[in-house]
């Protein structure tokens, strides 16, 4: 059986020698990992530790990958400057893809591949109770809205991918992060390692526990890749940023770069694809 691609004329058939996924690895939306109010979690005392269980999270998801037969994963270091895992304590099975210079978002991304996870990732900014949610950047932006409706990282990866007809088969974070996951991707498989009380307030499911959970979760999500569709936006899109700093927003609506300013917070243009943006 095959699923049919949300937005495309085609349909995902996945078979053995197509069983490769990519796991995005992102910081914020590990278990334990609060941060610190008024610094960056690269700032934190708890830096170290959201470092080790966010490569745990990631090793589990690979595992539960291969538990289910999958012939190749990348684990994509994706937060901040994408130096922050610690690579040898991954599976070895899995290959890496770090640093910072890709033309685009999902490195070594193509329709080959069966689909990809987001583990470790947060909700967009303005969400209640949600841990450190923020949209690309917690400085800079207020909210970015793709044709009206008003995303952050989950849907915007996760339309990345679906543009390359593949989908997003695994998301864990919060429970904020989690709803926001189901909201675009309803078929997702998710594990939410934590309940977000505040911005930097959680009770969280033990680290060994979680790690233990998304590995099984993981398996069970490929298991069922032929349910899952790829996700997209309708095209040409309409973007919108709202930037913390008025100056900020000057300086980006006022370049010529075809942004317009319609207030002196936010600025606006239409890309013909979303790959132009991301």
């Amino acid at each position: 059986m095959a699923a049919e691609a949300a937005g495309f004329g085609c349909h995902l058939t996945v078979t053995e020698e197509t069983m490769k996924f990519i796991v995005a690895v992102d910081c914020e939306g590990v278990a334990c990992a609060v941060g610190k109010p008024g610094v960056l979690l690269t700032e934190s005392p708890q830096w170290e530790f959201v470092r080790r269980q966010a490569t745990r999270e990631a090793d589990a998801a690979a595992k539960g990958l291969f538990d289910a037969g999958a012939t190749r994963v990348i684990v994509w270091d994706n937060h901040g400057g994408s130096l922050n895992l610690f690579y040898d304590e991954l599976d070895e099975r899995c290959d890496i893809a770090l640093g910072v210079g890709f033309e685009h978002r999902w490195p070594g991304l193509d329709e080959s591949f069966a689909g990809v996870l987001l583990v470790g990732y947060h909700s967009k900014d303005n969400t209640a109770d949600a841990v450190m949610a923020h949209s690309f950047s917690s400085r800079t932006y207020q909210y970015i809205k793709i044709n009206g409706v008003e995303v952050g990282e989950i849907a915007i990866d996760a339309a990345v991918a679906g543009g390359k007809g593949v989908p997003v088969i695994f998301v864990s974070s919060d429970d904020k992060g989690v709803a926001e996951a189901r909201q675009f991707l309803p078929w997702v498989e998710t594990v939410a390692v934590k309940q977000g009380l505040g911005r930097n307030l959680a009770v969280s499911k033990h680290p060994r526990r979680a790690v233990q959970e998304i590995r099984q979760a993981t398996a069970r999500a490929a298991g069922k890749v032929k349910q899952m569709k790829p996700f997209v936006f309708e095209e040409p899109i309409t973007i919108e940023y709202r930037f913390k700093r008025m100056d900020e927003a000057q300086a980006a609506g006022r370049s010529k770069s075809g942004w317009t300013m319609i207030d002196p917070y936010t600025c606006q243009r239409k890309s013909d694809t979303l790959a132009d943006e991301f």
